[in-house]
């Protein structure tokens, strides 16, 4: 087949599913070394735009780990972790929301704009998307909370003037302080609250295994209640485990299909939703 047949092919595959999803809100939670990758990161809003040309209505949640560390370090603060959890007393609350809030939210939506799309740069904060309360702990995490409530009246105002909105994981607090909130949370919560038809998870590996160490393992596939059993039985744990329960939160909020993919692979997102194999782990209700 020559290469010009090969990409038509392609092209066709696609139809269907550009059929399937027009109009449709996909949710895309977006991190990890896609996000510190420049080149990684030009091409994850290349294929956000043309999700949006075709017809899809694109809402893109982001965290920032990395960045926030590496701002800390500069200042002199080592990061600090408990099961996972970042501490953030007042001083870190600043700069995550420095950070995530702006540059990390800003870079994304710079991008998109200069590929000719219409960004829009939101956080929690903003309208009160994202309402928080502070997360339970063995230890005082500090600013760290928990997703109590998603106002979406701004979103879907955003999606149907065809912007494209860029949340980042600052929420706000019941008294409006800031909550460093995880975005993978925020992501499932968001699907389900604007009814979103599939959820996203970018994430530096290919997707799920029922044993991380042996790359056979790669489970494709799999429902709610077998995903639930993998995290009782620790096959899946550490930073997935964030991944699948937003995925169960969604899918249980009426989302139709929730996917955990590779965001180092280029256009992961696209092979995903427009090729007949597509890529990562799928979980259903």
């Amino acid at each position: 087949m020559s290469y010009t047949s090969e990409q038509a092919g392609i092209l066709v595959q696609a139809l269907p599913y550009i059929q399937k999803y027009f109009g449709k809100i996909i949710v895309i939670k977006y991190g990890g070394n896609a996000m510190v990758d420049e080149a990684l990161k030009r091409s994850v809003c290349r294929d956000v735009m043309l999700m949006h040309y075709v017809g899809m209505k694109p809402i893109l949640v982001h965290g920032g780990g990395p960045e926030i560390s590496a701002v800390m370090k500069k200042i002199g603060k080592e990061p600090t972790f408990v099961n996972g959890l970042r501490v953030t007393d007042a001083e870190t609350m600043e700069i995550v929301e420095m950070v995530l809030a702006g540059k990390t939210n800003k870079g994304i939506v710079s991008i998109i704009n200069n590929l000719g799309g219409r960004a829009v740069g939101l956080s929690g904060k903003d309208a009160n998307l994202i309402v928080a309360e502070k997360a339970e702990a063995d230890v005082d995490l500090g600013f760290v909370g928990e997703v109590a409530k998603i106002n979406p009246t701004i979103l879907t105002d955003l999606l149907e003037h065809g912007y494209i909105p860029v949340v980042s994981s600052v929420a706000i607090g019941p008294n409006g302080e800031s909550f460093n909130v995880n975005a993978d949370h925020i992501a499932g919560a968001i699907a389900a609250e604007v009814k979103a038809t599939k959820l996203m998870m970018m994430t530096d590996v290919p997707g799920i295994y029922s044993d991380f160490s042996d790359k056979s393992t790669f489970v494709s596939e799999l429902c709610v209640a077998d995903a639930r059993k993998m995290i009782e039985n620790k096959q899946i744990d550490k930073g997935m485990i964030p991944k699948v329960e937003a995925c169960i939160k969604a899918l249980e909020g009426g989302v139709e299909r929730t996917h955990i993919i590779d965001g180092t692979m280029p256009h992961s997102l696209l092979m995903e939703i427009f090729t007949d194999t597509g890529i990562g782990t799928m979980i259903v209700p």
